[in-house]
């Protein structure tokens, strides 16, 4: 016993070594909300632990029709939810409710995390913008709103660049090193120097490569543009024309901060299936344009990109995912614990599912003659066939 509480005296200080030589304090704040409390890892339920921005709900709400399914999960679905730990499934055709399920006390007043899922938001904020001529055109420079951006090869970046995920900048995207700009982001408390500090090392405009950065950079642009917060833009343009019930909230780098805006909207499944209804119905509510048909039209179109597996890209637009299947193409956002807001047009169907797990991306090899299925989780095709066999049994 004595022996262990020297050796955790020993590795706690080498940790705070580590801490002071390379100044990044925001590992203090991760191992407290992970490793000390039995996590290894960021949580959909991360609210409290960080500042937010409240996202402004609509003055009038819009219900979903609630239909009777007499579906009820098979004993292999069960278990596919339980592995994932999913919390949240919902299924909703023609405006109407046909399944929907909670677990582990997640209820539909829930609040939770979106991480990447938030991205979306962000790309179609940026079609706001446009819109509105805030931003004159998707292939401005970057560096017409990010000073910063004006040497070092970063002038040939464009807004394009930063919405296809074409950038060619360092940003490490990934959610196990604890010295990656992931983790820096998620926890430190200086976006702008961290996403606007970044180096430009290939050529932009060439090969799809998923970066946050590129993210946070575009609500730095929104910003400038607008002259107003993320969150704020997110109320006025999205949110509250969308018949949301509850308010959002959006995650900040510190008191009266940056908007994580690579992550970190949380919301209700019922509202986030809001904005899957939005895309689901090409930017137009009842009616109404929120977003114009022309940038929408762009969104969901596949970026000329080849990708890291040296394969054209058919899987990403402007911020959204691709499943461009000939017959029923899929939009989807996406989270890194499987939050899924998934919109299927030819179907009038949407499809929400929020958990703490997700599968890995399927592989060239995996995918073998399908290579539309390269680059998207695995279980993401899941959720369509029990979504598929839940609507054939309403």
């Amino acid at each position: 016993m004595i022996f262990l509480l020297k050796l955790l005296a020993v590795i706690i200080i080498a940790l705070n070594f580590i801490v002071l030589l390379s100044g990044r304090f925001y590992l203090y704040k991760g191992v407290w909300n992970t490793y000390l409390k039995g996590r290894t890892g960021p949580g959909i339920y991360d609210l409290t632990i960080f500042e937010n921005a409240k996202v402004g709900k609509a003055a009038s709400p819009f219900n979903f029709t609630v239909v009777p399914n007499s579906y009820a999960l098979t004993a292999e679905e069960k278990a596919f939810f339980e592995r994932l730990d999913t919390r949240s499934f919902l299924v909703i055709e023609n405006d109407s409710i046909i399944f929907e399920a909670y677990f582990n006390g997640h209820t539909d007043t829930t609040h939770s995390n979106s991480f990447s899922a938030a991205k979306t938001v962000v790309g179609l904020l940026i079609g706001c913008a446009l819109d509105e001529g805030k931003i004159k055109s998707i292939d401005e420079p970057a560096a017409n709103y990010l000073p910063e951006f004006k040497s070092g090869g970063k002038e040939k970046i464009t807004i394009r660049h930063l919405i296809t995920m074409s950038s060619g900048l360092n940003w490490e995207e990934s959610s196990k090193n604890p010295f990656s700009e992931n983790a820096e982001s998620y926890y430190g408390t200086d976006l702008y120097r961290l996403a606007t500090h970044q180096k430009r090392i290939t050529e932009p405009g060439k090969v799809f490569n998923y970066q946050s950065g590129n993210s946070q950079l575009l609500g730095f642009i929104l910003e400038r543009a607008t002259g107003k917060s993320v969150s704020r833009y997110a109320s006025e343009k999205i949110w509250s024309k969308i018949g949301t019930e509850s308010d959002a909230y959006w995650s900040l780098d510190k008191k009266d901060g940056d908007e994580k805006a690579f992550c970190c909207l949380y919301a209700t499944t019922r509202d986030f299936a809001k904005l899957g209804r939005l895309i689901l119905n090409r930017g137009k509510w009842d009616g109404e344009t929120i977003i114009s048909e022309k940038y929408m039209n762009d969104f969901l179109e596949e970026a000329p990109l080849s990708t890291l597996e040296g394969i054209p890209n058919t899987r990403y637009g402007y911020h959204i995912w691709l499943y461009p299947t000939e017959k029923d193409p899929v939009y989807y956002c996406r989270g890194i614990l499987g939050q899924y807001v998934v919109s299927i047009p030819s179907k009038n169907r949407i499809i929400i599912r929020t958990g703490m797990k997700r599968d890995l991306n399927m592989t060239v090899e995996e995918a073998k003659d399908d290579l539309l299925k390269v680059g998207h989780p695995k279980d993401f095709f899941e959720y369509l066939k029990i979504a598929e066999r839940i609507s054939q049994k309403k």
